[in-house]
């Protein structure tokens, strides 16, 4: 069974910057490219960046692009979400998830893409 936590969400002002974590349980967390969503009250889950199994193809939100970095450390199990020049609206709940392959030319961007789920962590920024 694949465990998923995140943490590193809070209360920011505009402008600001967090790093969201996401450690991964279990053995197989090299072979699986990994991705973080975000979903905000009222809205669908949204996808927010991906990286592959290698970490050596990233891609991310147009919403994003330039601003949020994703990363991944396979000897320590965890994904990384580097937020930066925070806004608000970026806030909503932050997840992370292990995708079904672990590379896919186009990235996996859909949720559909993913099998396992973390719990999330709330980023709040204010204005």
């Amino acid at each position: 069974q694949v465990q998923l936590v995140e943490s590193g969400g809070g209360l920011v002002q505009a402008g600001g910057s967090l790093r969201l974590s996401c450690a991964a349980s279990g053995r197989t967390f090299s072979s699986y490219a990994m991705g973080w969503f975000r979903q905000a009250p009222g809205k669908e889950r949204e996808f927010v960046a991906t990286i592959s199994w290698s970490g050596g193809n990233t891609d991310y939100a147009d919403s994003v692009k330039g601003r949020f970095t994703i990363s991944r450390d396979n000897a320590k199990n965890t994904v990384y979400l580097q937020i930066d020049s925070l806004k608000p609206e970026d806030t909503a709940v932050y997840y992370c998830a292990r995708a079904i392959g672990s590379y896919k030319p186009s990235g996996f961007k859909n949720r559909r893409e993913y099998g396992y789920w973390g719990q999330g962590t709330q980023v709040t920024v204010s204005s």
